[in-house]
């Protein structure tokens, strides 16, 4: 099976840009610039281009995953954080994409009593594992890709517009961070 190049997008959700300050002893002492260092790292290792946006609005994550579909984005890994509880119209927006969505948490949700509404339109769910589960959850959700494209593109045909491509027409792995709004690119 060839190893495809693949665009992933994380969104981190309310309150996870403040990692590694907020409650230590819950969440750890990570803060989001390490996890994000660590996050596109092991993208890399696996030619993924992982894009990475923090929000504390509801409606700006809802924006930027469409805007992910026009981008021809393969799949999102999300940590809802504070959408977690009541992030319904974020929900409604996961379940009308087209890639498949990989729900992480660094808690064990059933630990505390929470349940996720995002959770419903997720493909699956790691949590639990601090800062490896969103490791555990990339790697999920390539694998899902792999299995489900045959480990070639060609044989399973997109709905949405084709990805850019770099003049010699392969996808180049590429890192990209926002907050708020999209950045770089």
């Amino acid at each position: 099976m060839r190893n495809i190049p693949r665009n992933i997008l994380l969104i981190q959700g309310a309150n996870m840009a403040y990692l590694g300050r907020r409650q230590p002893e819950i969440y750890g002492t990570t803060n989001a610039q390490e996890l994000d260092a660590l996050m596109l790292a092991f993208a890399a290792e696996r030619n993924c281009t992982l894009s990475i946006f923090y929000t504390h609005l509801e409606g700006e994550a809802i924006r930027r995953i469409y805007e992910a579909v026009d981008e021809g984005c393969d799949g999102l890994l999300m940590n809802p954080a504070g959408f977690t509880y009541a992030g319904y119209a974020l929900r409604d927006c996961l379940r009308a994409v087209p890639f498949p969505y990989v729900e992480a948490h660094m808690t064990n949700l059933d630990k505390r009593g929470t349940r996720s509404v995002t959770a419903e339109a997720a493909l699956g769910v790691v949590f639990g594992f601090g800062v490896r589960s969103y490791t555990l959850g990339l790697e999920a959700l390539l694998q899902h890709l792999a299995e489900r494209d045959g480990g070639s593109r060609a044989q399973m045909p997109s709905p949405r517009a084709p990805a850019k491509r770099s003049r010699g027409g392969a996808r180049r792995p590429r890192a990209r961070l926002a907050t708020g709004r999209r950045r770089g690119g």
